[in-house]
Formats: C-alpha cells, sequence, structure tokens
C-alpha cells in the first residue's frame, strides 16, 4: 500500500531482510500497512485520534452486532426491548451502555481528528480528506439513526424535527418525506427501515476506512511541520504502537468511566419515557455531538434558511482544501491564523453548549452571534494565511543585510505600505530604511 519511492528513499528505515512477514502476501499487506510502515519522526499525540476511531468502530460494530440480537424493531415493543437488555440479558446494561456511550467516545475523537487536520494542514492530500469527510457524513447519519431505535420521547420527536427537514427541498421535498417515513407521520414503517439502515452503513463504513487509509499510506502521512518527511521516517513499530497503547488505555479509562459510573453524563433523562405521538416535549434536542449544529440551524428564522446554513457549517469541509492560500500547510508558520483557528474551536464548543439551552433570549442572540464567529473564522483564514506571507516574505535585495529588531520594524512597515499600495509611502520609507 505505501508506495516503494517513500520507503526505499527514507535512510532512517531499518534495512529488510528476508522474512516472513515480506514473503506471505496477506502478511506482507499488513506488514506494510502497520508494522513496517514509515511515518514521520515529529508525529505528537494528536495522531493517536486516528487509531482511538478505529478503536471506536471495533467497540461500536460488536456491541451493535450483539445488541441487534434481542433489539425488535417494531414500534410497540422497541422500547420495551431496549428495558429487556438493560435488565433482564445477561451484562445487557453493560452492552447497551457501551453502545451508547460507544458513540460519544467516536464523536470525541472524529472532532480531536479533524481539528489536527485542519491545524497541521492534513487536507492538502486532498483524496484523504475527502474520504474523511464522507466517513464524518457516513457517521452522523448512523449515529442520528442509532438514536431513534430506542423510541423513547427525545428519540420520536428527534426523528420527526430532523426528518422534516427533507421538506424544505423544492419539488421532491414533500415526496422524499413521505417515503422516508413510509407514511404521513413517523411510524412503525420509519423504525424499520432506520433499523435497517442502522444495520447497514456500518459495512460501507468500513468499505470507507479502508479506502481512506489505502489513500493515507500510500502518499504517508502528514507532520506537525508539514514539510517533506520522505528522508526522516521511523517504522511504525514498535515506535507509535506504544504511543498508540498509551492513547487506547486513556481512552478506555474515561470510556468505561462512561460505561460504568456514569452513563448518563452525556445522555438525554427524557429518553427513558417511551414515545408518545401525542405529548410533544418541551425542549427537543438531539445527541450533544449535533447541537452546534442544531445551534446554528435555529439561530435562523427562516426554516429553509437555517436547514440550508446547518448544512453548509458541515459541508464547508469540502471547501477547506481550496480555500488554503498559504506557502505551508501547518498553521506553526502563522501565529494569527493559530488564533483565529482557536476561536473555531471556542465558538464550536460555545455553539454545542448553546444548542442545549432553551430557545429564549440572551441565548437566541448568543446563538446567532457565534454562528457569525464560527463562519467569520473560515472566512479569515485564506486571506490571513496570504497576507501573512506577504509580511514575512524576506527581499532578495537584502540577503546580506544583518538582521537585528530595529531592521524588522523597518522592513514590516515597509511591507505594510505596500500592501496598502501606498507608493509614495514606500518610497519614502525605503530610503529611510537605506539609510539607516
Amino acid at each position: 500500500m505505501v508506495s516503494s519511492n517513500y520507503m526505499n528513499n527514507n535512510i532512517n528505515l531499518p534495512k529488510k531482510g528476508v522474512t516472513w512477514r515480506s514473503t506471505n502476501k496477506l502478511v506482507k499487506i499488513m506488514n506494510d500497512s502497520f508494522y513496517d510502515l514509515p511515518c514521520p519522526v515529529n508525529l505528537n499525540a494528536w495522531w493517536s485520534f486516528g487509531s482511538m476511531l478505529g478503536l471506536s468502530l471495533v467497540i461500536q460494530l460488536i456491541s451493535g452486532l450483539l445488541l441487534s440480537i434481542h433489539y425488535t424493531a417494531h414500534e410497540s415493543m422497541a422500547f420495551d426491548s431496549v428495558v429487556h437488555i438493560m435488565r433482564n440479558v445477561e451484562k445487557g446494561w453493560m452492552l447497551r451502555n457501551a453502545h451508547a456511550n460507544g458513540s460519544s467516545m467516536f464523536f470525541i475523537c472524529i472532532y480531536a481528528h479533524i481539528g489536527r487536520g485542519l491545524y497541521y494542514g492534513s487536507y492538502m492530500d486532498k483524496t484523504v480528506w475527502f474520504f474523511g469527510v464522507h466517513l464524518f457524513l457516513l457517521t452522523m447519519a448512523e449515529a442520528f439513526l442509532g438514536y431513534t431505535l430506542p423510541w423513547g420521547q427525545m428519540s420520536y420527536w428527534g426523528a420527526t424535527v430532523i426528518t422534516n427537514m427533507l421538506s424544505v427541498i423544492p419539488v421532491v421535498g414533500e415526496g422524499m418525506l413521505r417515503y422516508v417515513w413510509g407514511g404521513w407521520t413517523v411510524c412503525n414503517s420509519t423504525l424499520k427501515r432506520f433499523y435497517t439502515l442502522h444495520f447497514l452503513l456500518p459495512f460501507v463504513m468500513v468499505a470507507f476506512v479502508f479506502l481512506h487509509l489505502f489513500f493515507l499510506h500510500e502518499k504517508g502521512s502528514n507532520n506537525p511541520l508539514g514539510i517533506d518527511s520522505s528522508t526522516m521516517c521511523i517504522p511504525f513499530h514498535p515506535f507509535y504502537t506504544v504511543k498508540d497503547l498509551f492513547g487506547y488505555v486513556c481512552f478506555m479509562f474515561f470510556f468505561m468511566y462512561l460505561v460504568c459510573v456514569d452513563p448518563e453524563l452525556l445522555g438525554n433523562h427524557l429518553n427513558y419515557w417511551p414515545a408518545d405521538p401525542m405529548k410533544t416535549p418541551i425542549h427537543v434536542q438531539p445527541e450533544w455531538y449535533f447541537m452546534f449544529a442544531y445551534a446554528i440551524l435555529r439561530s435562523i428564522p427562516h426554516k429553509a434558511g437555517g436547514v440550508y446554513i446547518m448544512f453548509l457549517s458541515i459541508a464547508v469541509l469540502y471547501l477547506i482544501p481550496s480555500l488554503h492560500s498559504g506557502k505551508y500547510r501547518s498553521l506553526c508558520f502563522y501565529p494569527f491564523n493559530q488564533l483565529v483557528f482557536w476561536v473555531l474551536v471556542a465558538s464550536l464548543i460555545s455553539l454545542t453548549w448553546i444548542g442545549a439551552r432553551p430557545v429564549r433570549a440572551p441565548y437566541i442572540i448568543l446563538g446567532q452571534l457565534l454562528s457569525v464567529i464560527y463562519f467569520s473564522s473560515l472566512l479569515l483564514n485564506p486571506p490571513s494565511l496570504w497576507l501573512w506571507d506577504k509580511l514575512v516574505e524576506y527581499p532578495e535585495l537584502y540577503v546580506s543585510r544583518p538582521v537585528d529588531l530595529k531592521w524588522l520594524k523597518c522592513l514590516f512597515i515597509f511591507k505594510l505600505l505596500k500592501l496598502l499600495r501606498l507608493k509614495k509611502g514606500v518610497r519614502k520609507w525605503a530610503d529611510k530604511c537605506v539609510k539607516a
């Protein structure tokens, strides 16, 4: 899977002998992907979240398969089957808590993984990035489908609100909504369709994971500096297996705390009431990992506009590679953009908190303000990258001149005047700097 040039040109990898790992074709694929995989020497802990996502996927697949043995996809029995799993099935409470909280752990890891990609410029490998965004959207769809299956109050009304978004699609929206429901409202047919899709989508996700890894290993991983590291690599084992094992230990500690000590920390107590189509909850809200999108949705007073803006807040990830305008991939070289990045993270966390608040003042205006900050930080990034490159670009004419604080000040003001196209000011300042 890894290109031969990438491996052969690297001076830091141990020379390969004839081993059973290199002679067996099937084992060789696994060996080149996980054992002798050449990795940049300077990867930090943020790269461990990719491995943690693999662990999360395995946990969800196994726990989901075991839960499907006892679950009944029928509107009159779904809620009772979940109660049966919790009370009567051996270790069923642990199984259900593991699956429910496993989705939260999955999203914690995936948000950290995306954040690392944005900060260090991993999105410049477009094929890998696009498959990652595909996986993110599939994960969101899978989580929504799974949230409806317990058929509690929040499950039912959450499904009603989210599926109603289809009605904003011109011409075909109403027809699509009726087809998804299988009737005139959320009903037994809806539950069966969602259960079928929830069971099948993980296999599609696994296929996308393999494609994501295939294209990643073909070119090699990015690194914190965002520079070419093909001649400065070390094998994945033992250097990064140890780091990933430490990440797994930290992951399992927090995961088992959620499963065994506080399983409802990230849940919603209203889902312990059976679904009642005749009684609407005061505050219908999704799971915490969708709260930021929900806060953006309700910040727009127009229904169709809110839905479009909400989807844009997620689909904007597809545009990130095209919006990059800097000379370097990583934000390590862009101090101002580091600040912009953390403003983006803060706005995302704040929107998540706003989404859990009631729809009333001052949360409405705060949600609108944070939505503006969220999109502004994304739009501000490209021009600020270009501007910083222009400001720090060193003229070839003065390469031999000694660099000191006074000279850097002169150079900075010269660049600023040039960017503002103040020709007279540029000439005067240049003469002053040369004389100095």
